[in-house]
């Protein structure tokens, strides 16, 4: 492994950790820690921003977007709200048996994108 690969998966594993945590200070109301929680994922979402955005300078690749990239990035975002929603349908609103039904169907929609991606031989 190169050291510049390295430091990249480092630098993502801290910005990740940091994100989760502040979701989970966010989300527990046990924690007490909200406006925390608020900065905890601000810095970590920042840091994995920081950091995909020097993996992708670093890499030399230019910028194409085409339609399908954007409708790709488009349901991506749309199966992470309903996978979100059925968290805090679970977590916030204790509806246990439809948060877990949307939580499933999110998972689905994501896994959907493998074959949108890559593609099926």
């Amino acid at each position: 492994m190169k050291k510049s690969a390295f430091i990249n998966l480092i630098a993502g594993t801290i910005g990740g950790l940091l994100f989760a945590l502040g979701m989970c200070m966010c989300l527990l109301p046990e924690w007490n820690a909200f406006k925390l929680g608020v900065v905890c994922t601000a810095i970590g979402g920042i840091a994995l921003l920081v950091q995909g955005a020097v993996a992708w300078l670093r890499s030399g690749r230019k910028i194409r977007m085409h339609w399908k990239t954007f409708g790709k990035v488009l349901y991506g975002v749309f199966a992470s709200l309903v996978l979100g929603a059925g968290m805090c349908m679970i977590m916030i609103w204790n509806l246990m048996l439809p948060g877990i039904l949307v939580g499933v169907v999110g998972i689905v929609l994501l896994l959907m994108l493998i074959p949108m991606c890559i593609g099926l031989k």
